[in-house]
């Protein structure tokens, strides 16, 4: 395990703009890999940061824009409610991250994850998953950084793709 220092990262509530800056930051197959080899149409993004701004107003929590030290867009992570009523985690919060090919191997995720455990665990969220790709190697890393431990196998029902849940118990506000 390494003991560099996590890099600093800033999140925020997705912007307008912030759905092209995801649009262009996810435009790489290696970053798409594990979400279907290729970036969604802008209008997909469109719609999605603002779901994001409507979680953040009911939740207080959603999927956040990541920046890097410099105020760049690098990707996103946070917590939503599981999207999918016919397989998963249905009524669970889900945590997730996603990052531009550039900023791999640097720390982000894991130390924007963190804070995303922090924050929902202030929004009095109890526990959280998070479904990954089995073959998703640095994803399941950082669940596992994350203190996640592995509850369940699953195959999604369209894709038949093979994944992960990781489940962390948080404890509630101002608890362990």
């Amino acid at each position: 395990m390494s003991s560099r220092p996590l890099p600093v990262i800033q999140l925020r509530v997705p912007t307008d703009e912030d759905a092209v800056a995801w649009h262009r930051v996810f435009d790489d197959p290696e970053v798409m890999e594990f979400h279907g080899g290729r970036a969604a149409e802008l209008s997909v993004y469109e719609e999605l940061t603002a779901r994001q701004r409507r979680h953040d107003a009911e939740h207080g929590f959603c999927l956040w824009t990541m920046l890097d030290e410099d105020g760049a867009v690098v990707g996103f992570t946070g917590a939503q409610p599981w999207p999918h009523e016919d397989f998963g985690p249905v009524g669970e919060i889900e945590i997730g991250w996603r990052l531009a090919r550039s900023a791999w191997g640097r720390g982000y995720a894991t130390a924007a994850a963190r804070t995303t455990l922090e924050r929902v665990r202030a929004a009095g969220v109890e526990r959280v998953v998070a479904m990954v790709n089995s073959r998703n190697e640095r994803s399941i890393a950082v669940a596992r950084r994350l203190g996640m431990e592995l509850a369940e196998a699953f195959t999604t029902p369209v894709s038949r793709q093979s994944g992960y849940c990781f489940r962390l118990e948080l404890g509630g506000p101002g608890r362990p």
